[in-house]
């Protein structure tokens, strides 16, 4: 066994994985101590470094690509710091890290693990049911269907679309862009039908607009990965009609409630006084009365 214990974490591997556990000092950022420990099979890992500098080091892990449903989700654009493949070290640990990276390094070559893209997610990502409150609102996602409930502080045009729900079976894909702190981010989920929408993050009903608090609105990336897990895997080929080859049309939308006519009316009322006031523009109507009406279908 071959461990390293710091304040940011622990590794430790046992010749087929390497268990990642996040540390629990108040430095370590939310998103890791939300995500939890991770245990990265042998077969997942392109390779290992240590970076010695003066005052400290950081160990560095790399996934083979397709490998990790949270590495295709977040697209690199996590911030060093949540990053869970990344372990900064004490430089009296410097030795304990050589030897942890030299013991990983050595598996991968008695392995023979290829470097090559994979062909399926060797990690699971975040369990489920999870739910995250963002700046702009509720997501939450149960493995079949994904949930957003608007914040009392979402734009007008996204409270009268009402709550989305979403099946994974519509879904494309996930795009997510984290809250820098200096540029708002965003978690967006395209569906077939609104997969050529131009409309912006702060009226897209399939968006969440992430402006608030960056440490709070990082934790959308775990909804983001729980999803991008249970889609089909970037490998897969699309047909020519734009559907996945192997994904199956698994469930349908959430039944309307009994009184859902009275409830649409009154929301396309809603849309059409907006409409009317100017805070929508013609293209913005059309798509989000186009939502509500799939919504209530």
């Amino acid at each position: 066994m071959a461990e390293i214990i710091q304040r940011d974490g622990t590794w430790a591997f046992d010749g087929t994985t390497v268990r990642i556990t996040p540390g629990l000092h108040r430095s370590v950022p939310l998103f890791r101590q939300t995500y939890g420990e991770i245990a990265v099979p042998l077969e997942a890992v392109a390779g290992v470094v240590y970076e010695p500098e003066r005052k400290r080091g950081r160990l560095r892990l790399r996934l083979r690509e397709g490998a990790d449903p949270l590495l295709q989700a977040t697209g690199g654009r996590l911030p060093d710091a949540a990053d869970p493949y990344r372990l900064i070290v004490d430089i009296d640990r410097s030795g304990v890290a050589e030897y942890v990276a030299e013991e990983i390094r050595h598996a991968l070559l008695l392995d023979q693990i290829p470097k090559e893209p994979t062909k399926a997610y060797l990690l699971p990502g975040p369990p489920v049911p999870v739910s995250v409150r963002s700046s702009d609102g509720t997501v939450s996602f149960d493995g079949a269907q994904v949930r957003i409930d608007w914040a009392d502080t979402s734009e007008r045009v996204k409270r009268a679309t009402g709550p989305r729900i979403v099946s994974v079976g519509d879904l494309v894909q996930v795009e997510w862009l984290p809250n820098s702190g200096y540029e708002d981010g965003f978690m967006r989920f395209v569906t077939r039908e609104t997969v050529f929408s131009k409309l912006p993050p702060e009226k897209d009903p399939y968006a969440l607009d992430l402006w608030g608090s960056t440490r709070r609105d990082l934790l959308t990336a775990l909804v983001a990965t729980a999803v991008t897990a249970r889609l089909p895997h970037p490998s897969v080929r699309e047909l020519d009609n734009g559907e996945f080859a192997d994904r199956p049309r698994r469930l349908a939308t959430v039944p309307p409630p009994a009184d859902h006519h009275d409830v649409l009316l009154r929301r396309l009322r809603e849309l059409g006084e907006l409409h009317r006031e100017g805070v929508l523009t013609d293209e913005e109507f059309r798509m989000t009365k186009a939502a509500v009406l799939r919504g209530f279908s």
